[in-house]
């Protein structure tokens, strides 16, 4: 490890801070080139986020041949053997599944710790080439019908806003918690929420959201990552196959199998059958 460069841990790639430059930083998001954006844009010598399970179209891991094009290292820990959205217990016992070009020249491989491969990634040196734009991250309005609850796609669920109360959310995120921990991100009362599984991971660490959300009796699900890519809220709206729903949810008909469309369209039946 080189002296003086630290080994910066946070839950999610965007709320990494400028105290991150000229470090390196682990990541508890899913690897996709969202997350690779928010982290390269500090300045960094390398990043280590999580494979999310890889999933359908790699979108678990298109962050690496992303920042390959700035020349930035970056890996992706196992999500078998550490917990999605918690950065410190991916430190302590994650094990590294793929590397990029720019990791691999370090020494960086899979099979080592997330430790070892930080640490390599410590002699690095900064990349302060402004990482390439990306066209994610957006909310999207799919569907707005009288007499029913719109249908709103976030492709991260940090957009959730206060006006999003009493409608349909699918999200691109995963349905970890950061850290483990109760931690606000769905703050309004939406109708349902769907997330990807990631996965499901470690001690099912990528769905643990789905229980926390049944003490509000808010219906939510997962869609399978394979599936579905992680972090397109649309492609999980259009395309996604539930995986995993919790008691609130399964009391209204979700079921493993079923696709997220179908799903949401039972609940518009549901919400205009309310109206008098």
């Amino acid at each position: 490890m080189s002296e003086g460069v630290t080994i910066y841990t946070c839950a999610s790639s965007a709320t990494a801070t400028a105290a991150c430059a000229g470090q390196v930083i682990v990541s508890g998001s899913y690897g996709g080139e969202y997350n690779a954006f928010h982290a390269a844009k500090w300045g960094i010598r390398g990043v280590v986020l999580n494979d999310a399970g890889v999933g359908k179209n790699e979108a678990g891991i298109k962050g690496l041949p992303y920042l390959d094009r700035i020349g930035l290292p970056a890996a992706t820990a196992d999500a078998a053997t550490c917990h999605i959205a918690d950065a410190e217990h991916m430190l302590d016992y994650g094990i590294i599944s793929h590397v990029n070009a720019a990791a691999r020249k370090l020494g960086c491989e899979v099979g080592q710790t997330v430790r070892t491969c930080a640490e390599r990634m410590t002699t690095a040196p900064v990349v302060r080439t402004p990482p390439p734009e990306i066209g994610g991250g957006k909310r999207h309005l799919v569907r707005d019908e009288p007499g029913a609850p719109r249908v709103i796609c976030l492709d991260a669920a940090p957009l959730l806003e206060p006006a999003d109360a009493g409608q349909i959310v699918v999200t691109g995120s995963h349905a970890a918690m950061f850290r483990g921990r109760p931690d606000g991100v769905v703050g309004p009362d939406v109708r349902a929420i769907f997330f990807s599984d990631a996965g499901v991971g470690l001690d099912g660490a990528g769905i643990a959201r789905l229980a926390d959300l049944d003490k509000r009796n808010m219906p939510a699900a997962t869609a399978s990552a394979a599936s579905a890519p992680i972090g397109d809220a649309r492609a999980i709206y259009r395309d996604g196959i539930i995986s995993h729903a919790n008691a609130a949810a399964t009391r209204l008909g979700a079921r493993p199998g079923l696709p997220v469309h179908d799903f949401v369209e039972q609940l518009l039946d549901q919400a205009r059958g309310e109206r008098p």
